[in-house]
């Protein structure tokens, strides 16, 4: 044999020998190769090292180091050192030489640290051990030895009892025990076992006994043992195998027992070849099942008082603690449990793929309580990686991965692997249930199912399989459906923070519908976690866990609490999102930083989160509304608020929210209506609020460029992505035009349905709601939805109201941007069609597309309306209103310039800037040049759809008004149908809408009155106001606001007035049949009279405003002040209406300080602006033309309080009489002559009725029906008239009508004297008045109509000049008629005469009439009443009186509405007509002794005043100019109150006024109350019971009157050809 060491290494050891020969053993030791070979080398190759020192070639010293250094190679190294130590012992021993022999000792001490003693006392021989010192004597040692070994193999322990030879169990052990690999076979070893128990006695049970204990030990011989012990079972009795195995395990059931792992395997695989049967064996098992059952309830206690201690609050000492954490260290150190023999079986079961016998066993046990143990739960996932192998390896692998393909069982009896989806069913469903969990100990087939269950949903999903196996994958559907529920969330429950387990699963959560899924959810949040002892415990740990995070959680700290939620969330996202979501509903500031803390989810975690979200909000055990029941939940607002930021912010799945929002409205609520108006607004950016500024306002009339920059309040830049996601989620579940239609549908639900019990405040907010999300979210469809979208779903406007129900103004609303689509793009076609680049040619063109889109909607609109409104307004007006908007009614310039200049000013600040990068100086600059000339483009584009917008208009307009009844029936569709509802739909619509009646004013359109349509919007505003909710309310005001912009600039200016005004047949003031032209100069309104209306449209407003402030209700006053917020740039102008408004104003502040604090802060906020305009306020003369104050106190008290309060009443009352019959008229005219005589008494005696308003809604709402009564009346006479008598067609009825029921006047200063009023107001006696009457009869029917009907006017005039001076001095009357409380009822009787139609007039008496009447200056002063001698001293008559024909008589009519109103109010308040009677009638009493002494001075007065009249009317008829200019004096200043009085107030005596009140005992109440109201104005002129009889045959002529109308026309035409 070759030698390993060469000599020169020995020789050069130090230099060089020792690194060659621990090279050479570093190779041998790494050489794997030959292992056996290798072996030998390395021990040859440290023999001849120790044979070296053995020799003395080498020093031991070195040999050791060398040693120890090569010692590590191998872990068997000490044993071959030993090896080589044990031959050279050997060696020396037997040679003679000491040296040698000394040598080999010393090497052996010096490596004694390299091998153990044990090996060295093995291999060494006794001497050299005792020499080396390992022990003490050798003789010793070898006696030990000789007796272990004895022991060991020679004594025997048991008597052989049965005559056993024991030779034959060796045999047997020998037979069994041999080497199987060849051609041995079970039979062929029987048949020897069966000769060896012959042949020994053996007994045959104990040789089954070895035969499973030779099994045991030889495990991988299943095939021979299996057939060995199945022939053998034929010899023995069927239930020895099973008792023998029962006793093997009993053996191990000591407490310290534990039974082996083979005999488990064994006891398995003859269950599975059924060789026993499992309830024989189970009964050996250990526990019972009882002992199980005890565990498991066990646990759960344990669970659910972990739980608590999790739970609750504990405020214990320090001691407490450490005894329970003593307590618990115990319980940890008792000794554990004793094996569980029948779960160890069921693993082995479970690992040689025995199912069947696995499943039986743990359906005995509790469900769950198996798994719950890792080792079986592990070898449960093993069997389900074996079974699906094939499947997954086919279908579930991702593209790119390898995976580690799993070997199947060798055993043939294991369950068959899958190789379809349907194979599953059989086994694998099966199994993953009784894993449920516990599946999270296993990852990766956690994984791999989830893998499967993907693919079997792209199958699922894709068409085109047969019905038979649509119906295998509906079933298989469900199965995946329940494998999810009962095994994958509760395993990701219990998985650590797997994120990618949570993403797998998305993976597959996707492809299912979003309701399966929430229906997954709601079952892993609300059922699950209760089912299991450990979910128990988990749900428990997290809950504490998330109160620990979100305690700690705040802006400075999102991103590290973010992350401790992401890992929270990943494992149990219900638990944690209920968590956060409670918080959020309690702590709203909590919103932003929990939204912000959101990121580090994964996508499922997110899609819970919208499930929980819509579970919070649809928890039916919170109240929507706070207690107070007038405004919506915080929790619900929170909520709301999160759901539009975390939505908007995160790529949620939006549709499950939107379904339930319309499920809602579906249901008739409309609360959930916020989160929708939350997520368009976070998502698309698109805000509806009322708070808009002008400038925002404007900007939205812009293009889209336009709105975006400077519409909304926020930018609108970053919202595409967020628009986008909730445009596609309305898409893809056809939930864009439901909602549309379910909300509009919901406003008038919310009123009518909803608003059943709620508080009305609540009510008006939900509707807001409705109404603004409504608006909101048709704002965001028609600005996202691509043209085809939008047309493809929005039906037409017939379809949408009559089929839907959808209210007009929503229909329209949702059709407008179609129609503007379709236009273009027809327009678009026409244009390539054909290219003719004339401006005309694109005009014409335009024109053309309109009318082919339009068409078919004028056809579709006639059906919402019945065929009556079409006889006034044409279909295509309809139309037209409804389809346009401010985009295309005006360029809104200054908000373009605006806009622009704001990006020059960035430009040049990015130029300034020396900090910024010239990169991103660029960008921006670019940026900005771009978005410069978009708007640029945008607003050139705009302009050019404008001009073809007001063409097509121009074309249009003479088709719009038919007025086929009355321009005044006109002008009532026109509001009632276009204008209101559209006024208080958006803000821009209330702009529109303003808009719109200037342009159909400027554009001439004809039968179009704009004084009409001005006179009613300012008119009637308490009706409009008081039900409006707070939001319509704002949107009304913007609207007034726009009207009086438009009125005051007119009013400011005579050359803008005569520009815009001066010849348009908008202002014309004589309104005849239609068809009439007359479009004279003289029947234009002149800017004088213009702005004499505008002061009684402020005056108007005043009063319906104070009315409102004075009604005590809470809607009318939030209203009331909301809507004079918006009109504050306007109105008030005048200093006295101002003043008298910030009185009612100031009065609201302090008595609902402490009431009602909302009403309080909207009065002071608007308190403080008034004051602020106050430097901006003028005089009443500067506003409009008036005459100069009177010349004495007294004629001022009575221009104020007659003039201003009396007066009118009687002659709107008039004109309410002129609508109801002209033979009337000319009874009237007979009254008058006579009346002169009267008139100043009258007067005097109406002065101290008048009284400040402080209004009352019951009241008012009587004197509305009677009003409404005469309206009636009215309207048919008016009908038969209007062939007749063109100048009195219901135009000048409308005026009136619409003038009624107007605000109260206003309160003014009490400083003046009432008391002289009173003296200077002596008794008129009724009897004298009539023979005076009667005696001027004759003499006043000479006297022409002209006169009259110039009366009227000029007191009309004055009336309304006098309106604002009347408020200062209502008030000083309330203390004149504190003293006459008391009802009195006065029928409307009195009438002017009937006005001449303009074409009867000669036109040198009209002429003659101008000539007169302009010699005066404007009345806006009524005549003083010193007494008949003064009254020819105060110029009464206003210039050019007669254009202002039948105008006026529309303005009496409505100042007499108002009055009737004031005064009901007054009356209410003031005089309190629940007094008892016996009160009213001790101030009845002084009142009598006032007035006799007052009728006692006006006898004198009226004695001087008759001789005045008898003068004046005894020359000729051709005088009537000079005559009527007095008359006119005495009738402006006192005949409007002496016809009153004596008309209209029969009983004005306090004696009268107890009769009256005994005679309308039988009346209705509401009547009486009206009339009474009326009489306070004029009642201070007492007169005699007489009165009250004349009264009643009054009311009897007029029941007359109304029954025959046609008589009462010829009456008038003999009465008219009289005067003339």
């Amino acid at each position: 044999m070759a030698t390993m060491l060469p000599a020169e290494w020995i020789k050069n050891w130090e230099k060089g020998g020792r690194n060659e020969f621990l090279q050479l053993c570093r190779a041998l030791s790494e050489d794997k190769s030959h292992d056996s070979l290798s072996f030998r080398d390395i021990q040859q190759a440290l023999y001849e090292l120790s044979s070296h020192v053995v020799r003395g070639n080498l020093k031991h010293e070195h040999a050791s180091g060398v040693l120890a250094d090569i010692i590590e190679f191998r872990e068997d190294m000490p044993s071959i050192l030993a090896d080589a130590f044990c031959i050279l012992d050997i060696e020396t021993s037997c040679l003679e030489e000491k040296t040698k022999r000394d040598c080999f000792t010393q090497l052996v001490l010096s490596c004694l640290y390299l091998v153990s003693d044990t090996v060295l006392k093995e291999r060494l021989d006794p001497e050299t051990l005792e020499s080396l010192g390992l022990i003490k004597q050798s003789q010793q040692f070898n006696q030990k030895s000789v007796k272990i070994k004895t022991k060991l193999f020679y004594k025997q322990q048991k008597f052989n009892l049965l005559r056993e030879e024991n030779e034959g169990y060796a045999k047997l052990i020998a037979e069994l025990g041999q080497d199987l690999s060849g051609n041995i076979t079970s039979d062929l070893i029987l048949e020897n076992i069966k000769s060896l128990i012959g042949c020994f006695n053996l007994d045959p049970n104990r040789v089954l006994d070895i035969i499973l204990e030779v099994y045991e030990c030889r495990p991988e011989y299943d095939d021979f043992f299996v057939p060995l012990i199945e022939s053998y079972m034929y010899m023995c009795e069927p239930q020895t195998l099973c008792h023998i195995l029962g006793f093997k395990f009993k053996f191990y059931q000591d407490p310290s027992g534990e039974t082996p792992s083979s005999l488990y395997r064994v006891a398995a695989v003859l269950l599975q070849h059924n060789l026993i049967d499992l309830e024989d064996l189970y009964v050996h098992l250990l526990p019972g099942d009882n002992a199980i059952i005890e565990e498991h309830k066990r646990e759960i206690v344990e669970a659910k008082q972990i739980v608590r201690k999790l739970t609750m609050v504990v405020l214990s000492s320090e001691k407490t603690e450490e005894k329970e954490k003593e307590k618990e260290k115990e319980e940890e150190k008792t000794e554990k449990p004793p094996d569980n023999q029948k779960l160890g079986l069921l693993e082995a079961l479970l690992k040689i793929g025995d199912w069947q016998h696995a499943q039986s066993i743990m359906d005995q046990m509790p469900p769950f309580y198996a798994t719950s143990h890792k080792p079986i739960a592990i070898a449960l996932c093993q069997l389900v990686h074996v079974t699906i192998e094939p499947l997954y390896r086919r279908v579930g692998v991702p593209k790119g991965a390898k995976g580690s393909p799993i070997s199947p069982l060798p055993n043939k009896r294991a369950p068959k692997q899958a190789d379809s989806f349907e194979d599953l069913r059989k086994e694998v469903f099966n199994m993953l249930c009784y894993l449920g969990p516990h599946l999270s100990h296993d990852p990766i087939l956690f994984a791999k199912v989830v893998r499967l269950g993907k693919a079997f949903m792209k199958e699922f999903q894709s068409d085109g399989s047969k019905q038979e196996d649509k119906e295998k994958m509906e079933i298989l559907f469900s199965c995946v459906l329940s494998i999810t529920d009962q095994v994958l969330l509760p395993s990701l429950s219990l998985m650590d923070c797997n994120a990618c387990m949570s993403e797998e699963l998305w993976g597959m959560f996707k492809t299912f519908p979003y309701q399966y899924r929430y229906r997954l959810y709601g079952q892993w949040k609300n059922e699950t976690y209760n089912s299991h002892p450990l979910l128990v415990k988990v749900k428990a740990q997290t809950i504490d866990r998330a109160k620990y995070i979100m305690k700690r959680l705040t802006k400075e700290n999102v991103k590290p609490s973010g992350r401790q939620i992401g890992k929270l969330s990943h494992a149990n996202p219900t638990i944690l999102f209920d968590y956060i979501l409670s918080q959020i509903q309690k702590y709203d500031n909590l919103i932003t930083p929990v939204v912000d803390s959101l990121k580090y989810l994964t996508s499922l975690n997110y899609d819970v989160l919208a499930y929980c979200i819509i579970e919070a909000l649809a928890n039916p055990e919170k109240e929507r509304m706070k207690h107070d029941d007038t405004t919506i939940s915080s929790w619900l607002q929170s909520l709301a608020s999160f759901c539009g930021a975390v939505f908007r912010k995160y790529p949620i799945e939006l549709a499950g929210l939107l379904q339930y929002v319309a499920n809602q409205l579906k249901a008739g609520k409309s609360f959930d209506l916020l989160i929708l108006k939350e997520v368009v607004q976070k998502m698309a950016g698109i805000e509806i609020t009322e708070e808009m500024t002008m400038e925002q306002l404007e900007a939205m009339t812009g293009g889209e460029q336009l709105k975006a920059e400077g519409g909304y309040f926020g930018q609108i830049r970053n919202t595409k992505k967020s628009s986008q996601r909730l445009k596609d989620a309305l898409l893809d579940h056809d939930l864009a035009l439901p909602l549309c239609l379910l909300m509009a549908q919901q406003r008038n639900g919310v009123i009518f349905q909803e608003g059943g019990e709620k508080h009305l405040k609540l009510v008006g907010k939900l509707y807001d709601q409705c109404h603004d999300t409504l608006v909101q979210f048709g704002g965001f469809l028609a600005s996202n939805l691509s043209t085809e979208d939008y047309i493809k779903r929005v039906p037409s406007i017939d379809v949408l109201c009559n089929e839907f129900h959808t209210p007009h103004d929503a229909a329209f609303f949702l059709s407008r941007p179609m129609y503007a689509h379709q236009i273009s793009s027809k327009y678009d076609e026409l244009k390539k069609a054909e290219k003719g680049n004339k401006q005309q040619h694109k005009v014409h063109k335009y024109i053309t597309a309109c009318e082919l889109v339009m068409a078919p909607v004028h056809e579709a609109v006639i059906s919402l309306h019945p065929p009556k409104v079409w006889d006034d307004i044409s279909p295509q007006f309809y139309a037209t209103f409804w389809s346009l908007t401010m985009y295309d009614l005006a360029v809104p310039h200054s908000s373009y310039d605006r806009e622009v200049n704001k990006l020059k000013v960035q430009m040049k600040a990015i130029d300034d800037n020396q900090e910024m990068p010239p990169n991103k100086k660029k960008k921006e600059k670019e940026r900005c040049t771009a978005l410069q000339d978009k708007l640029l483009e945008e607003e050139k584009k705009q302009l050019e759809h404008v001009q073809r917008v007001l063409q097509r208009l121009k074309l249009e307009k003479d088709n719009w008004l038919l007025a086929k009844s009355t321009k005044n029936e006109t002008i009532t569709k026109f509001l009632q149908l276009c204008i209101f509802p559209r006024c208080i739909f958006s803000a821009i619509d209330a702009v529109y809408c303003a808009h719109f009646v200037e342009l159909v004013h400027q554009q001439k359109t004809p039968n179009f009155s704009t004084l009409l349509c001005y006179d009613r919007v300012f008119s009637d505003i308490i009706y409009t106001v008081a039900s409006c909710t707070e939001n319509e309310a704002s949107r009304y005001g913007r609207f007034l606001c726009c009207m009086l912009e438009t009125v005051t600039r007119w009013h400011s200016d005579r050359v803008i007035y005569e520009k815009e005004c001066g010849n348009y047949p908008g202002f014309l003031t004589i309104l005849r049949a239609t068809g009439f032209d007359g479009g004279n100069k003289a029947d234009q309104l002149d800017y004088e009279n213009f702005r004499h209306v505008v002061h009684k449209w402020h005056y108007k407003l005043t009063k319906a405003s104070v009315h409102c402030l004075e009604t005590g209700e809470y809607t009318h006053i939030r209203n009331i002040l909301i809507v004079l917020t918006k009109i504050l740039p306007w109105y008030p102008k005048v200093l006295n209406l101002g003043q008298a408004l910030e009185r009612r104003v100031h009065k609201i502040c302090q008595e609902e300080k402490e009431k009602r604090p909302d009403l309080y802060a909207l009065a002071m906020g608007y308190s403080g602006q008034l004051k602020s305009r106050k430097p901006f306020m003028i005089p009443e003369n500067e506003f409009h033309h008036k005459d100069p104050p009177a010349r004495n106190a007294v004629a001022a008290t009575v221009q104020n309080g007659p003039g201003g309060a009396g007066m009118p009443t009687s002659l709107t009352i008039n004109t309410a009489k002129l609508e109801e019959s002209a033979a009337e008229e000319t009874d009237k005219l007979k009254e008058k002559s006579q009346g002169t005589v009267k008139v100043i008494n009258k007067t005097v005696n109406a002065t101290p009725k008048v009284t400040t308003s402080n209004g009352n809604s019951a009241s008012n709402s009587k004197i509305i029906k009677e009003k409404d009564d005469k309206e009636k009346s009215g309207k048919e006479k008016d009908k038969e008239k209007k062939e007749k008598i063109p100048a009195t067609t219901p135009e000048t009825k409308a005026l009136g009508k619409d003038g009624k029921d107007k605000p109260k006047e206003e309160r003014a200063n009490k400083d003046d004297k009432p008391r002289e009023i009173k003296e200077k107001t002596p008794k008129s006696d009724k009897e004298k008045e009539k023979a005076k009457k009667e005696e001027k009869a004759s003499k006043e029917e000479k006297s022409k109509t002209i006169v009259t009907t110039i009366e009227s006017k000029s007191v009309a005039e004055k009336e309304r000049e006098k309106e604002p001076s009347r408020e200062k001095d209502v008030a000083k009357d309330m203390k004149s008629k504190e003293n006459t409380k008391g009802g009195e009822k006065i029928p409307v009787a009195g009438s002017l005469k009937s006005p001449v139609p303009r074409s009867e007039a000669s036109e040198c008496e009209r002429e003659q009439k101008r000539r007169k009447v302009d010699i005066h200056s404007s009345p806006s002063h009524s005549s003083t009443v010193k007494g008949a001698a003064m009254l020819p001293k105060v110029p009464l008559v206003s210039e050019n009186y007669s254009s202002l024909r039948v105008i006026s008589i529309h303005f009496l009519q409505d100042n007499l509405n108002e009055l009737k109103d004031s005064s009901t109010k007054h009356y209410i308040n003031h005089t309190t007509p629940t007094l008892s009677k016996s009160k009213e009638r001790e101030v009845d009493k002084k009142d009598l002794d006032k007035s006799r002494e007052r009728s006692r001075e006006r006898e004198k007065k009226e004695e001087k005043d008759r001789k005045e009249r008898k003068r004046d009317h005894s020359n000729s008829d051709r005088e009537v100019p000079q005559d009527s200019t007095k008359r006119r004096k005495e009738e402006n200043g006192t005949t409007g109150s002496s016809k009153h009085s004596k008309s209209e107030s029969p009983s004005d005596s306090p004696r009268s006024n107890e009769k009256e009140r005994e005679k309308s005992k039988s009346k209705s109440s509401g009547k009486e109350k009206g009339d009474s109201i009326k009489a306070e104005k004029m009642e201070k002129s007492s007169s005699g019971s007489k009165k009250e009889s004349r009264h009643d045959k009054e009311k009897e002529k007029k029941e007359k009157r109304d029954s025959t109308g046609g008589k009462e026309e010829k009456k008038h035409h003999k009465s008219s050809d009289k005067h003339r």
